[in-house]
């Protein structure tokens, strides 16, 4: 996946900053972002080949939550 197209960076300062940053640099919100995204790529894959195993082509919550927590 390429990481300039599915979370803004201003998404990324606002969790950054509801955590509690007073200032949030560029590079921090970039790094967030792409580091999401890396997450959410390997948690989609598991996901699918969770609901493929089971045989649905449909994935579910259940797939995604399960292959979050592995």
């Amino acid at each position: 996946m390429t990481s300039s197209r599915l979370l803004p960076l201003a998404a990324m300062e606002k969790m950054l900053k509801q955590s509690g940053a007073e200032r949030v640099s560029d590079k921090a919100k970039a790094a967030l972002k792409s580091t999401i995204e890396e997450l959410a790529d390997q948690i989609a894959a598991k996901a699918v080949n969770l609901a493929k195993h089971a045989g649905r082509v449909t994935v579910k919550a259940s797939d995604v939550k399960l292959a979050a927590k592995s």
